[in-house]
């Protein structure tokens, strides 16, 4: 049997807020299972970071404020890329693919190196943590993985980045 393509869940005007929100400090969108493909497979000796972007007002409200926080960073990974659970659902479920071990989570963070999941911080490791705590944690993580130069953006830049808090709940389905 084919896969069917999975239209989005959530109205994509409204969601927009948090896709600019990573976009912002340095994010690429992969869109599609072969831009999630590439991202990882095609980038040998670096390091590819992944945010599973989410509509969550509790997890994801400080998720991708914490991960932008940490890639302030002096070290930080390579690349860095975002796809949308519940949007671009065909490129998320191709990178769970290569999440191996974990069940699916959103918002997560996966840290590649040549193809190999490095770290991986799943929902249960976000939710209830302050964006400080998650940045932290992620801080750590780079300076053991990866090795280009911070920030991701300058820091007048990131004082400028606004920061998407709304209640998943609230956001309207897609009804295209």
């Amino acid at each position: 049997m084919l896969n069917a393509y999975k239209p989005p869940m959530y109205d994509q005007e409204a969601v927009q807020p948090f896709r600019d929100e990573l976009v912002a400090v340095g994010f690429e969108e992969a869109l599609t299972p072969d831009q999630v493909e590439d991202a990882i497979l095609n980038n040998p000796g670096k390091t590819v970071l992944f945010m599973i972007n989410s509509v969550c007002g509790c997890a994801a409200g400080s998720a991708r404020p914490g991960v932008s926080l940490a890639l302030q960073h002096r070290i930080i990974p390579d690349k860095l890329y975002t796809v949308f659970a519940g949007q671009e659902r065909d490129a998320v479920d191709k990178l769970r693919s290569f999440v191996k071990g974990f069940p699916p989570s959103s918002p997560s963070v996966a840290l590649f190196k040549d193809g190999e999941v490095a770290y991986f911080m799943p929902r249960l490791n976000i939710e209830g943590f302050s964006a400080g705590q998650i940045a932290q944690e992620l801080m750590v993580v780079f300076e053991k993985h990866c090795s280009s130069q911070g920030p991701s953006i300058p820091p007048e830049a990131f004082e400028k980045v606004l920061h998407a808090k709304m209640c998943g709940s609230k956001i309207p389905v897609y009804k295209g």
